[in-house]
């Protein structure tokens, strides 16, 4: 276990301090409760509000560390519960065993708030790290050292991934090669098994990586084909092979692999409890592993706040006033938008039929209080996880797995009300391949499915992490740039169009090289959604109509 930081430690002892400060209020209030059931059993609302009382406080002591009051509180819920079940059938010694569990309940709360929560058993909090990630070279920018005794070879697979925005240095000596890794790091590294007088270039990577602290990931590229080659390819750490002559799409989607240069969105998670002080406590043990959480203490907020926050995972306690989490949950399932969102329930509850018949409403877990850390991160990870895979699977097209039409044309909605709110510029450019026909019918559909792969990296590649690539239909693409003038961002579109058109592609035995023509048009030159993608398409009309492979701004 990492050693926790003092500022979680700080914060779980001031919650632990502030349940038990809020005790004896707490207390006073189910004793008033309990009074007025022995006037009548039949109060179904003060029963209820009794037994959640009881069942809170096993849950929070428990997790909370104080276990002697958990189980004191225990026993009362049990009771509890029987009064709710069959109020008519309670006798006098009923009612002085509910009063003695209360009693009870005063006792151990005074003994924890005159001695300390520190004597009570803390449950240990995690400490996460996430994986650091190498953006020294900026978005689009990553460095790639190529090493290979054919200049040729070196100079063409390096302009390839120049049009793809990755930054290369080239060398034919494997001895250049390991002062400059040792100088400065590389993203990755590529270079060839065999150098003139038979050097092995994975025994030069392996003597290399002697010299530097982390290893850097290595793709071989070789005109052996066989066993032997990539075998020893593997054992000096290699990540991918390639037989040449390389082909530069497929390479450039295993360097985006091995390259990975965002950090992963934190999941966001809702947690819906009516006890603020354990909402608190499980949110804080969510935060140290890096997610994003939002209390609702109010079943009533949760639509709202659904809608505003829009979370992967809802973290929702069983029993709370008005609205039990059965039936909290159900009415989350009835909003087309949430059905398919993950709900798990986590609570003291340890009725297995209960528990059951919360399932059956769709919810994705049950998990019980209390729970450890470790146990609830990963619980709540993987299923939040799951839910952003879903999610992208409906958001994205499946050929480029870039944004598709519908999703494209909501976040160019979201992005031009943002704009209007903040006063900023915004573009909106519509790209298309052009002869993309004469493509298919020369070369066949999967080639032409190779040529739209390569557009949508190098828009991806080459744009910034804020701006929006969607794949518009067929060869359409659109691009939303934030931001930025009607000028800048044709100027950036025109570069990305030039480098396109040095792309090499090959079907069989054939190269050939494809162009795109692209239209923009600016936010708040035209004032809304319809006028902002009716103008970039009128500019992509008269690019096409001036010659196609040229890029045309809308100044209307």
């Amino acid at each position: 276990m990492n050693e926790q930081r003092p500022s979680l430690r700080s914060k779980i002892a001031q919650l632990r301090a502030k349940f038990i400060e809020q005790m004896p209020g707490r207390v006073d209030e189910a004793l008033q409760h309990l009074a007025q059931l022995r006037v009548d059993p039949n109060q179904t609302t003060t029963a209820a509000n009794l037994h959640r009382f009881l069942h809170s406080i096993k849950g929070t002591g428990n997790s909370f560390g104080f276990e002697e009051l958990g189980t004191i509180a225990a026993s009362g819920e049990h009771l509890a519960a029987r009064l709710l079940e069959m109020p008519a059938n309670v006798s006098v010694e009923f009612w002085d065993e509910l009063a003695e569990v209360l009693a009870r309940i005063v006792l151990s709360t005074e003994t924890l708030r005159q001695h300390g929560t520190s004597s009570a058993q803390e449950h240990d909090v995690p400490h996460f790290e996430l994986a650091s990630v190498d953006d020294s070279e900026g978005a689009g920018g990553r460095l790639i050292y190529i090493c290979d005794d054919d200049p040729l070879q070196v100079k063409q697979l390096a302009t390839q991934l120049q049009c793809f925005g990755y930054v290369t240095v080239t060398f034919t000596d494997p001895a250049e090669l390991g002062t400059a890794m040792v100088a400065k790091r590389p993203s990755l590294v590529i270079m060839d098994i065999i150098f003139p007088d038979g050097i092995s270039g994975t025994d030069v990577l392996t003597a290399i990586e002697r010299e530097m602290d982390h290893p850097v990931p290595a793709i071989f590229i070789s005109a052996r084909d066989d066993f032997e080659a990539r075998l020893s390819a593997i054992k000096a750490g290699g990540e991918a092979y390639f037989h040449k002559p390389v082909n530069a799409l497929d390479m450039v989607t295993t360097i985006d692999e091995l390259t990975a240069q965002k950090k992963p969105e934190p999941c966001r998670v809702l947690v819906v409890d009516d006890e603020p002080v354990i909402a608190a406590y499980h949110s804080l043990i969510l935060q140290e592993a890096h997610m994003i959480t939002y209390q609702v203490h109010k079943p009533e907020r949760v639509l709202e706040v659904l809608k505003e926050f829009r979370p992967d995972l809802v973290l929702m306690d069983m029993y709370m006033p008005g609205c039990n989490g059965r039936d909290l949950a159900k009415l989350v399932r009835q909003v087309p938008d949430y059905f398919g969102l993950p709900i798990v329930f986590l609570s003291s509850e340890t009725d297995k039929c209960k528990q059951f018949s919360a399932m059956r409403v769709g919810a994705e877990g049950f998990l019980t209080k209390p729970i450890q850390p470790d146990d609830l991160v990963a619980a709540v990870a993987i299923r939040a996880e799951r839910m952003r895979a879903l999610r992208m699977l409906m958001a994205r097209d499946s050929l480029t797995g870039l944004f598709n039409h519908s999703t494209t044309t909501q976040m160019l909605e979201n992005a031009i009300a943002n704009a209007g709110r903040q006063n900023e510029s915004l573009c909106f450019a519509m790209i298309d391949v052009d002869r993309f026909k004469v493509v298919n019918d020369t070369y066949g559909h999967p080639v032409g499915d190779q040529v739209l792969l390569a557009l949508a990296r190098v828009l991806q590649q080459r744009l910034r992490n804020s701006d929006i690539v969607g794949r518009y239909g067929g060869e359409e693409f659109a691009v939303i740039l934030r931001g930025i003038s009607l000028e800048a961002a044709t100027h950036i579109i025109d570069q990305l169009r030039e480098d396109f058109a040095k792309i090499r592609f090959h079907a069989g035995e054939v190269e050939f090289f494809c162009a795109f023509s692209a239209g923009v048009a600016a936010f708040p030159q035209c004032k809304g959604m319809k006028s902002l993608r009716e103008a970039a398409d009128r500019a992509l009309y008269q690019a096409k109509e001036g010659g196609r492979n040229r890029v045309v701004a809308n100044n209307e």
